[in-house]
């Protein structure tokens, strides 16, 4: 009883540092820094951290096969790289709270993946969360009003929660012959390779790191050095809630672990709200409650297949 209450804990502390690091990272970008370079510096100090904590305690389960090499580029460049710059992209133009529900409507298009790829029967319970969960964005959208959303923050976003899917779906098979940590290490290797090809290292713009942002909403008056926020999103917004999430998925079911992960686009739209002023109208608000509901009812669906 204790020790599943332990495991529990440390899904929550994981979902609320993975959710307030929304905030410094959002604030980095405002200073200049491009979604690209903070999703580079956060892949690869989360590598560094992981990789030294995996090597240390069992070096063995870095290894893997040739194989498995193809499966896990795909799971790094599309599972890391592609869902955390997505998710950049998308909160440099939308509320935090909204960017996160879409993308954590991903065991929805799960769901579909199932159904029409894998040909695999999917239950009612499925489809009800499905339909549910596409009421709720419309409602976000207010989609009756025209486009009151930024069109392309929208899509990044979908196209975030594609990339999850991936991340899930890929993950779940290279988890059956790979630890969770080793999986996810090699994960953010590969993303960082990723982007030191497409950006090397000698063009980074280091000077960035040194700009003095002057923070807004209740922050605001605050001043702090790019470098600050970004060390932030590294160590408190991706290091730490992987250890702790890492940790609490040991000891508990995926039903459970599924339904504490929904904690982290609540948290974030909370975080948003109070310290950027990030607000939701009620029909939004009444929206954000029923995708809840549809990924909550997608996800228990989708653990029972």
């Amino acid at each position: 009883m204790l020790k599943n209450l332990r495991h529990e804990i440390y899904l929550v502390f994981g979902s609320l540092f993975f959710a307030i690091s929304s905030i410094p990272a959002k604030l980095a970008m405002e200073s200049g820094l491009s979604a690209w370079r903070l999703t580079q510096i956060r892949t690869l100090g989360a590598f560094l951290v992981l990789f030294i904590y995996v090597y240390s305690k069992n070096k063995q389960s870095l290894k893997i096969k040739a194989k498995e090499l193809p499966t896990l580029i795909v799971f790094g460049i599309f599972g890391f790289a592609a869902v955390n710059l997505l998710y950049f992209l998308a909160i440099q133009r939308l509320n935090v709270g909204i960017a996160l529900i879409i993308e954590f409507t991903a065991p929805i298009w799960i769901a579909l993946w199932m159904r029409f790829i894998q040909k695999k029967l999917v239950s009612k319970l499925m489809w009800w969360g499905l339909v549910i969960g596409l009421t709720g964005l419309v409602l976000i959208a207010q989609v009756w009003r025209g486009l009151t959303l930024d069109g392309l923050g929208v899509l990044f976003a979908v196209l975030c929660a594609f990339a999850l899917t991936t991340y899930f779906l890929v993950g779940e098979k290279l988890v059956g012959v790979k630890s969770s940590e080793a999986t996810m290490a090699w994960g953010l290797g590969i993303s960082s390779a990723f982007f030191a090809i497409i950006q090397p290292w000698w063009t980074f713009p280091f000077k960035e790191m040194g700009n003095i942002v002057d923070l807004t909403g209740r922050l605001s008056g605050i001043s702090l050095p790019t470098f600050y926020l970004v060390l932030w999103v590294i160590v408190f917004g991706t290091a730490i809630p992987y250890f702790l999430v890492l940790n609490g998925l040991r000891g508990l079911s995926a039903a459970k672990t599924s339904s504490i992960g929904m904690l982290e686009p609540v948290l974030g739209g909370i975080f948003g709200w109070i310290f950027l002023y990030e607000n939701l109208n009620f029909i939004q608000s009444v929206g954000v409650v029923v995708v809840l509901v549809g990924i909550f009812l997608a996800n228990r669906a989708r653990i029972n297949v």
